[in-house]
C-alpha cells in the first residue's frame, strides 16, 4: 500500500506562501522551542514528509504564532522601521530577520512591536 505525504512544497501550497516561508518555520521553531513547528512524519533523504491530515495540526500551530488571534495579524509597520533601522547599521535583511527571532525569543515578556522598538533604539 503506497502512503502520500505532503512535502515543504505541499503544506506551502495549503497555506498559501512559499516553500522558504515553511523552512523559515521549521527553523525559527525547532522541536525545543516554546512554540515547535510539528514534527514530520516521515524523512526521506533528509526531505521532511507530513501526512494530510498534519495540516489541521499545522494551522493550529501557525494561529498560535505570536502576532496572529484576535485582534489582527503581524505588527507589519513596527517590523519594517526595525528592517530599515537595522539596513541602515550594515545589517542585511536575513541578519537582521535572525536577529529580531533571537531577541523575540530571549524576551517572551516582550511582543514583537515591543522587540523592535527596543532594537531601533539601541541602534540610536
Amino acid at each position: 500500500m503506497t502512503r502520500h505525504y505532503l512535502g515543504v512544497v505541499g503544506v506551502a501550497d495549503a497555506f498559501g506562501v512559499s516553500r522558504h516561508a515553511v523552512h523559515k518555520w521549521r527553523e525559527r521553531y525547532p522541536s525545543d522551542s516554546r512554540h515547535p513547528f510539528p514534527e514530520p512524519d516521515v524523512v526521506v533523504d533528509g526531505a521532511p514528509g507530513w501526512r494530510s491530515d498534519q495540516l489541521a495540526v499545522i494551522a493550529t500551530w501557525r494561529d498560535g504564532l505570536p502576532g496572529r488571534g484576535a485582534g489582527g495579524g503581524r505588527p507589519v509597520a513596527a517590523r519594517q522601521d526595525y528592517l530599515r533601522a537595522a539596513a541602515a547599521r550594515g545589517l542585511d535583511r536575513d541578519e537582521a530577520e535572525r536577529a529580531l527571532a533571537t531577541f523575540v525569543e530571549e524576551f517572551p515578556e516582550m511582543d514583537e512591536p515591543q522587540v523592535c522598538a527596543w532594537l531601533i533604539e539601541k541602534f540610536s
